[in-house]
């Protein structure tokens, strides 16, 4: 605790509820590991460079597994993502639409209605006329 200019004693630590839930322990494994071997992969990519530089026999190798390890390092950021889509399309995400979402969704379902009941009415109102497709006179039409 720690005192204001006032006097009043303030606190250190304030807890704010997380923006976001976290990750599924399998997506987060994924992105354990990946973080892992993208930190070591970089280190091997630097120490490739200074041997390089110094002109060490331990180059040619160095940057022969660097390459290799950009391959494993991509494999496991692609890992990260698949295990993620996998964890959502098995277990579903809660997602609550938008209030604007929703009101366009309204909007559409009113629309459709009443396509639906003008069309209806329209057919109707030839039904009374004599039928379907047929003219007043009581020939179908040339159409």
């Amino acid at each position: 605790m720690s005192m204001d200019t006032d006097g009043r004693v303030r606190e250190l630590w304030i807890e704010e509820p997380a923006a976001r839930g976290r990750l599924a322990d399998p997506v987060r494994t994924a992105a354990v590991r990946a973080v892992l071997v993208t930190a070591l992969t970089l280190i091997q990519a630097m120490v490739a460079l200074l041997c390089t530089v110094t002109g060490s026999w331990l180059a040619f190798p160095m940057v022969l597994s660097s390459v290799g390890s950009t391959v494993v390092t991509t494999w496991a950021v692609l890992d990260v993502w698949v295990t993620r889509q996998v964890w959502n399309q098995r277990n579903g995400v809660v997602s609550a639409p938008s209030s604007t979402a929703r009101q366009l969704r309204r909007e559409r379902r009113r629309a459709r209605r009443a396509a639906r009941t003008s069309t209806s009415a329209r057919g109707e109102a030839r039904i009374g006329r004599g039928g379907r497709g047929e003219a007043r006179d009581g020939r179908l039409s040339q159409a």
